[in-house]
């Protein structure tokens, strides 16, 4: 009798070493549902620090649409085909990844733990998956390459006011080994997200979230530019508010924090940044010329309309991101996932396209597949565990999801993300 081998993989693998830790008497470092996860984040993340990550505009309707949307697919599996070796790696811009999933750029990461970008760049480093290094980061990108050795990384860039500014943004992503670059275009002004509103908490207001302008020359030289140019400012109303508010932007100024305290820059980093993140005045025109500005392939971010995402195409753009922020721009917006049906068929195969928004699960990632994304980004959960277990929370979610959508697709009778088709699905 010829006993064959267990199915490998990554889900048998995962799932083998955590019942392993159990028979030691070890639990998981963090759940492996999204629910027990989400509300154990919420424990442990402060209040204001849990508006910003978990809070979405208006109403919450784009949030509960991106949910909606995958709950209307059903999978439906097929049975009695060899799937003890299944390959989940997929092909992007040269680059070979073990999974089809990136970890999506979330600015103010901090807001969810200490040191958060460089144990997020670490844990996926630990994994192969590319991170998206946010714009809005708390640690300059060149600190997150460094925690990531030969990892593959991305960079995602809001289009300053400043075209200097974009100019040394994109230089400095080069130099940093960026494989590519995410350019995103739905937030040329921020949503209406009352979460944060309710708290009067803006992040980027007390300098948490803006580390890679105050570590970049020309953002800098901008700043000092205005205090020398600056007329006398009133006096701010002193309030232990105000105050706190100052400490925190002295304490992540780059520099000695004695000499910050004195300084007018870090309060002017501040201004200047409220003052030229992103401009809302962006156009196509402007997109045509990121050639010229980068060597390095280019998507665009926050598409939704087909129409937009033709054009995007038609001017030579080499990938996109179909997305609506998480919910958090516009409030009664079509769900990511929806929006990626309408788009994939007018795409046709011309360009990689990434969804984005509402992934919480293994067969979240299958379905979006199956409707025409090449890759998914995985953006909250993966702040959830940085809050409850910091590197190894963000591995440990990430590898999570990884597993449950090897062990979705080989139980679905498929044993590669090629073989992934519509077929698969059925509307609910």
């Amino acid at each position: 009798m010829t006993v064959e081998k267990a199915p490998a993989g990554a889900g048998r693998e995962r799932q083998s070493a955590i019942y392993r830790d159990g028979v030691l008497g070890r639990r998981p470092t963090v759940p492996t549902d999204f629910g027990t996860l989400e509300r154990a984040a919420k424990q442990k993340m402060s209040a204001k620090g849990w508006a910003y990550v978990h809070g979405a505009a208006g109403l919450g309707k784009t949030a509960q649409a991106n949910r909606d949307a995958f709950d209307r697919w059903q999978i439906v599996p097929r049975v009695l085909r060899d799937v003890s070796d299944r390959d989940i790696g997929v092909d992007l811009f040269g680059k070979r990844l073990p999974a089809p999933v990136l970890l999506a750029p979330v600015g103010a990461a901090e807001l969810a733990g200490t040191g958060a970008d460089v144990a997020i760049a670490s844990a996926a480093a630990e994994l192969g998956v590319p991170y998206i290094f946010s714009n809005q980061g708390s640690a300059p990108m060149e600190e997150s390459a460094a925690a990531m050795g030969d990892a593959p990384r991305w960079f995602q860039l809001y289009w300053s006011t400043e075209d200097d500014l974009v100019d040394s943004l994109l230089e400095r992503a080069e130099n940093m080994g960026a494989d590519a670059v995410v350019v995103t275009l739905d937030t040329t002004m921020l949503g209406w997200r009352p979460e944060d509103l309710n708290l009067g908490s803006l992040p980027f207001a007390q300098g948490k979230g803006i580390a890679q302008y105050t570590s970049d020359p020309v953002f800098m030289r901008v700043v000092r530019e205005r205090i020398a140019s600056a007329l006398p400012k009133a006096d701010v109303e002193v309030t232990l508010g105000a105050v706190r508010s100052l400490l925190s932007m002295t304490r992540r100024f780059p520099g000695r924090f004695l000499d910050n305290i004195r300084s007018p820059e870090p309060r002017a980093a501040v201004e200047t940044f409220l003052d030229i993140y992103s401009r809302p005045s962006l156009g196509w025109d402007d997109l045509e010329t990121v050639r010229e500005r980068t060597s390095l392939p280019v998507l665009l971010k926050g598409v939704l309309h087909p129409d937009d995402a033709r054009r995007a195409v038609d001017i030579g753009m080499d990938g996109i991101v179909v997305s609506n922020h998480g919910g958090r721009q516009v409030d009664g917006a079509v769900a990511s996932l929806d929006a990626l049906t309408d788009i994939a068929p007018v795409v046709d195969g011309a360009v990689p396209l990434i969804l984005d928004s509402g992934i919480r699960t293994g067969a979240d990632v299958f379905k979006a597949l199956a409707l025409g994304a090449d890759a998914v980004t995985l953006g909250r959960p993966h702040l959830y565990g940085l809050a409850l277990a910091g590197q190894d929370g963000v591995r440990d979610v990430t590898a999570n999801l990884i597993a449950e959508f090897d062990l979705t697709m080989g139980l679905s009778g498929l044993a590669s993300v090629d073989e992934i088709t519509k077929d698969s699905l059925r509307l609910g």
